[in-house]
């Protein structure tokens, strides 16, 4: 398994210090309850294509399977409060690519830029070389409900196009996905996260 990664950043507008930061078995058993509610709220699983109820139980199960697969997971927090958790999954370290997918819980927060600044963050530890503490990534994907048109708003901010190629149609869970990319040239050419701290612990 890689070595766990937290990052922290406090940009000039966010609401507080963000963290994201990768989880230990036991940070999921802790915080499993208050995402399988956020999984569960109505608006939240029809955004993110969710169809079944999931349990507490089934959440941490669901981490442990993506874990075993070599997905990198983030919890993410404004100061001390757990506002929602990412992902990198599916990640082809040969062709340098992987898939991007992360929920903001609490309906309140969304809508406010939150979203934006933890993928700004986890997109630059995904296309940071491995001697940064980093994934060394090429290009990362998105697959979107058309319906969750804030994500849709989140993924263009950072450089995003979409891509019916049949390398990004793969990344389809339906049909109706519209499927994204960026490449790290892009993304690093479109932004500089000053003053953000990436380290293991």
């Amino acid at each position: 398994m890689s070595e766990l990664v937290r990052l922290r950043w406090h940009p000039a507008n966010a609401p507080g210090v963000l963290h994201a930061i990768e989880p230990t078995a036991a940070d999921i058993e802790l915080h499993a309850a208050q995402l399988a509610v956020a999984y569960n709220d109505p608006y939240n699983a029809a955004l993110m294509g969710n169809t079944e109820a999931m349990t507490a139980a089934d959440v941490v199960t669901h981490y442990a399977t993506m874990n075993a697969s070599g997905a990198r997971q983030f919890h993410l927090f404004v100061d001390d409060d757990l506002v929602g958790d990412a992902d990198l999954r599916d990640i082809e370290t040969g062709a340098g690519a992987a898939e991007f997918a992360f929920m903001i819980a609490d309906r309140k927060r969304q809508g406010r830029g939150l979203g934006t600044y933890f993928a700004l963050m986890i997109h630059h530890f995904a296309f940071a070389p491995p001697s940064e503490y980093g994934v060394g990534l090429e290009r990362i994907y998105a697959a979107i409900v058309p319906a969750n048109t804030g994500s849709r708003r989140v993924f263009e901010k950072l450089g995003y196009r979409i891509d019916d190629s049949a390398a990004a149609r793969e990344r389809a869970d339906e049909p109706s996905d519209i499927v994204m990319v960026i490449d790290r040239a892009t993304f690093v050419a479109q932004h500089q996260l000053s003053e953000l701290f990436m380290a293991p612990y």
